[in-house]
């Protein structure tokens, strides 16, 4: 995938790139940094907070504060989640079970968005993959 395209960060990317964890790739992350906008799905609020509360993940900060830090820190825009997302999310072909993962593909196929994600299943709804 060539530079320069704006992206949507995947729930563990965005964790990574907050963590600064070496699971993102240097190419990931020189992508991230040469973006024109970098966004991310207000469902990954939902699965970290979802995360901390069952004692999966551990933050500095409750959920709402770290992911307020965390989209300002990377000048990150957060894309919501409305009926038209809904409707697609639901609509795509059955090949990912998370329902958290359709959203952000919906979210990306609906608004012309790169993904950044280790997520192979990602490529098979026709979604730019940055890996």
């Amino acid at each position: 995938m060539a530079g320069c395209a704006s992206m949507i960060l995947d729930t563990c990317a965005l964790l990574w790139l907050a963590a600064g964890d070496r699971r993102l790739s240097r190419a990931a992350l020189k992508q991230i940094n040469e973006a024109p906008a970098v966004y991310v799905s207000a469902v990954s609020g939902f699965e970290v907070a979802l995360k901390v509360a069952r004692g999966r993940l551990k933050l500095p900060h409750p959920p709402a504060e770290w992911f307020a830090r965390v989209i300002d820190h990377h000048g990150l825009s957060v894309l919501p989640i409305d009926l038209h997302v809904c409707i697609t999310a639901a609509q795509l072909p059955p090949l990912h079970d998370d329902p958290c993962d359709r959203f952000i593909i919906a979210t990306a196929k609906l608004n012309e968005l790169a993904v950044i994600t280790t997520d192979e299943r990602f490529e098979n709804y026709g979604v730019d993959v940055i890996n």
